[in-house]
């Protein structure tokens, strides 16, 4: 099921800019401002051709963080051997 989705709504009734909310197929939100309702949907379909799933390079990143983390608590001799390794 796709999570593809948009909205593009006039920011106020005086104002002459729209706003533009895009979903892509892996739930990302991406969001900008423009003059024109073609503009926007032009945004729409950018989007919609460049979309790239980042969620496992999101995830990789979390884990070297994490990783360097403990390392460095090793080092600095934060760590003790407790079972959670809270002291």
């Amino acid at each position: 099921m796709s999570k593809r989705n948009y909205k593009i709504e006039k920011l106020h009734p005086s104002n002459t800019h729209y706003s533009v909310r895009v979903t892509d197929s892996y739930g990302q939100e991406h969001g900008r401002f423009y003059k024109t309702v073609e503009e926007c949907s032009n945004y729409v379909y950018e989007i919609w051709e460049n979309e790239v799933d980042n969620y496992n390079e999101d995830m990789e990143l979390l884990t070297n963080a994490i990783w360097g983390c403990t390392k460095l608590d090793e080092k600095l001799g934060l760590l003790r051997g407790n079972r959670d390794n809270l002291d």
